[in-house]
């Protein structure tokens, strides 16, 4: 049944309060991890934790700026001063700043009982680049600290209550981001049928699947090879960047922080798959799996060999296997996904089931977030070469 655009409204707005608790109780996790370590004494750890909290955030208030002075003139109003957003994110508050900015446009539309094209495509704008920012926080800093206190529990034999809350968070707010992300995607592609609940609930489970065997292999090399892990990310992160480069992204406004963005694009795929240039994927998605899916048998074979070393070396009889069962579990849900679930991608000149779409300014002087567009006519080429098509009538 199609949604009512102030249902679709309601929903983004609910979606919206959702993504920032999240993001909040994650990071009062990590905080509250970190204190532990160092009441009991484990100061490396903490560093550890507070190391890869403090660059996860310098990166994104980095990604906020920078879009922020890239927007076009007149379009964030009201809004502070340049030396007032400048100090937000030094304090690095430039994030919660742009979701507490998102969550007051959402609610300003909802209020309104017709609400003009420019709010609407407005609240879009925000929307997009809080989804993006949110994916980047998490596999800068959620997935990384999900694999350091996975880790810690290896090495030590024992998981305390603070790292159950912190595995959990994480687990859920990794997968929340990346269907956040998708379903922000769709948003860009006019006349698109919505992300449906059986659909959402097979992207989020494939994509948790999936996750767990990747941070469990990383994770007990870790525990295992302390010194030699930071390395291994550095060999692989460097052919991902290659690779990366090599695709041609163009997605920052300058050729500088394009490397900031290529950086983190070559993290993510450190973790998971991440398509950044136009062109069919599956060749390409295919090999970054098989890649990642080496590196995994690698790493847990090399692990193996040297259990004896771990307090606990029984309960990898039991995780190893899990990790094996969700690996094949969320392969199949992804290839029922695309095969079956993943909606259409026509381009029809009207518009279906409450979506808005986002004009370009050309057309209507409309906010357009081009960032995150071309990135979804990436993620849906058929839906770009369908674009170039006349359309008949």
């Amino acid at each position: 049944m199609p949604w009512s655009p102030r249902a679709t409204l309601l929903r983004d707005l609910v979606l919206g309060v959702l993504g920032t608790a999240a993001f909040l109780l994650d990071l009062g996790a990590d905080l509250w991890a970190a204190c532990q370590y160092a009441l009991s004494g484990s100061y490396l750890w903490a560093a550890l934790v507070l190391a890869l909290l403090g660059l996860a955030s310098v990166a994104l208030q980095l990604f906020s700026w920078i879009w922020l002075r890239a927007d076009p003139v007149g379009l964030h109003r009201p809004r502070p001063s340049g030396r007032c957003l400048a100090l937000l994110h030094l304090l690095q508050l430039g994030y919660l700043y742009r979701c507490m900015q998102g969550l007051q446009q959402g609610l300003l539309v909802w209020r309104q009982e017709a609400p003009s094209e420019f709010d609407l495509a407005y609240a879009d704008f925000l929307s997009l680049d809080i989804s993006m920012l949110r994916l980047f926080e998490t596999f800068l800093e959620t997935t990384p600290q999900l694999t350091l206190v996975l880790a810690i529990v290896l090495q030590s034999g024992r998981a305390e209550y603070y790292q159950w809350v912190g595995i959990c968070t994480s687990f859920a707010g990794i997968s929340w981001a990346l269907l956040d992300y998708h379903r922000a995607l769709r948003t860009c592609l006019p006349s698109k049928p919505r992300l449906g609940l059986g659909s959402s609930v097979i992207f989020f489970l494939w994509n948790l699947l999936l996750l767990w065997p990747r941070v469990l292999a990383v994770a007990l090399f870790s525990a295992l090879f302390p010194h030699y892990v930071a390395l291994h990310f550095l060999g692989l992160w460097l052919v991902l960047l290659l690779w990366v480069w090599l695709q041609g992204t163009d997605f920052m406004p300058d050729p500088v922080s394009e490397w900031l963005y290529r950086a983190t694009v070559a993290t993510i795929l450190y973790f998971s798959w991440f398509n950044v240039a136009e062109g069919r994927t599956r060749g390409r998605a295919t090999i970054h799996l098989a890649f990642l899916l080496s590196d995994s048998i690698l790493l847990v074979a090399t692990g193996m060999t040297h259990s004896t070393w771990l307090p606990r070396r029984a309960a990898l009889k039991i995780w190893l296997p899990v990790g094996g069962i969700c690996f094949l579990l969320g392969l199949a849900l992804r290839l029922i996904y695309y095969g079956w679930l993943h909606p259409s991608c026509r381009w029809e000149p009207d518009r279906v089931d409450g979506t808005r779409t986002l004009l370009s300014p050309e057309e209507c002087q409309l906010p357009q977030n081009k960032r995150v567009a071309g990135l979804a006519h990436t993620f849906f080429p058929k839906a770009k070469d369908a674009a170039d098509l006349p359309v008949k009538g």
